[in-house]
């Protein structure tokens, strides 16, 4: 899977440099994030905007992964979606379960919220 990475202070941004994102991607995907997770910088903003097709496969995988990020306290929004991967993923009953913004600076602006919310929380616990 070709992707452009930039790293930011509080996040990586991830551009899918793909138009078509297939069921045998899903092992490229798998493969790129698992090592951000061990990073300093494990937040990731995935620019999809290139992607014009999604199958379903590489889309349940795809919110799999974003509910790992989660899971380890690390954010990860996906923005920039065309029309035609936002109905496909509206009929897989996915959308609602991932963290999609229409633009790359509410995707930063989501991020860096998580992360407060984060901070705050970690103060509060005993």
């Amino acid at each position: 899977m070709n992707v452009k990475i930039d790293t930011k202070e509080k996040f990586q941004e991830i551009t899918v440099m793909e138009p078509n994102l297939t069921a045998n991607m899903t092992g490229g995907l798998a493969e790129l994030f698992k090592g951000i997770l061990e990073k300093d910088v494990a937040n990731v903003v995935l620019n999809i905007e290139p992607v014009s097709t999604m199958d379903p496969s590489f889309a349940r995988s795809l919110a799999a992964l974003q509910n790992k990020f989660y899971e380890s306290n690390h954010s990860f929004v996906i923005c920039n979606m065309q029309d035609p991967v936002e109905q496909m993923l509206e009929s897989e009953e996915l959308i609602e379960s991932m963290n999609i913004t229409p633009s790359l600076s509410e995707a930063w602006d989501m991020v860096q919220m998580e992360e407060i919310e984060r901070d705050l929380l970690d103060e509060f616990e005993p």
